[in-house]
């Protein structure tokens, strides 16, 4: 799976897309599809506590998984985003397998 991390208006540390790599890199296990996953980080005006956005989309064959949080940290917003993204995709398959 190919992982496209885009930071808005800063510069990603290493550190930072190491631990986006491998936390997104986790969702390739819940369905052999998965061939993309976009992650776009941003800082939210004005500064304030959580004013740390990510949203990760994610590129299955004929299907498109979204998720956006905005956290403390970047970390912390991955983390809830990829959560949500394995919620996703397990209800996804659970419908294909019913059908």
């Amino acid at each position: 799976m190919e992982i496209t991390i885009q930071a808005i208006h800063f510069e990603a540390s290493q550190q930072l897309e190491a631990f986006i790599n491998k936390k997104v890199g986790r969702l390739s296990k819940f369905h052999d599809g998965v061939y993309l996953a976009e992650v776009a980080l941003k800082v939210v005006k004005p500064e304030s506590n959580e004013n740390k956005d990510a949203s990760v989309k994610l590129f299955t064959r004929g299907h498109e998984f979204f998720a956006q949080e905005i956290a403390d940290t970047f970390e912390e917003a991955v983390d809830q985003c990829v959560d949500k993204l394995e919620r996703q995709v397990l209800k996804f398959k659970e419908k294909l397998q019913a059908k």
